[in-house]
């Protein structure tokens, strides 16, 4: 090793230039995402985890999946569903009333709802 190096005609800057339609960044991830990539690299026997990330990025920004709303939604129906089913309770006019296009009302769509079973105690009626 020498006791001097000649920096001189140095430049400041990445080594290897940026791609063009590439943005160098810093970026904080927690050390459990990185390491999972690092890991599924290493499981596919090469590549570069930060192109699998970038991948990752890329297909949930372009996927097609559901609103926030339509989530709540569907995780709603598929509750209620289940719990009606469990009680032995039904809503009758539900699916008719939803393909009318009742779409004005947060709850369901629907201008009225009856909640039936064949125990009188559970019964409910309900006009919005």
């Amino acid at each position: 090793m020498r006791e001097e190096y000649d920096f001189s005609k140095g430049t400041r800057g990445a080594i290897v230039p940026t791609p063009a339609g590439k943005t160098r960044i810093t970026i904080r991830l927690d050390s459990d995402i990185v390491e999972w990539f690092r890991n599924q690299v290493e499981r596919r026997g090469g590549g570069n985890y930060q192109t699998m990330i970038n991948d990752a990025l890329g297909d949930y920004i372009t996927s097609d999946r559901e609103t926030l709303e339509q989530t709540i939604r569907r995780v709603l129906e598929e509750m209620s569903g289940k719990a009606l089913h469990s009680s032995g309770m039904t809503i009758p006019n539900y699916e008719t009333a939803v393909n009318k296009g009742l779409s004005n009302h947060p709850m369901g769509n629907l201008d009225a709802f009856a909640l039936t079973s064949v125990r009188p105690e559970f019964n409910y009626h309900h006009q919005l």
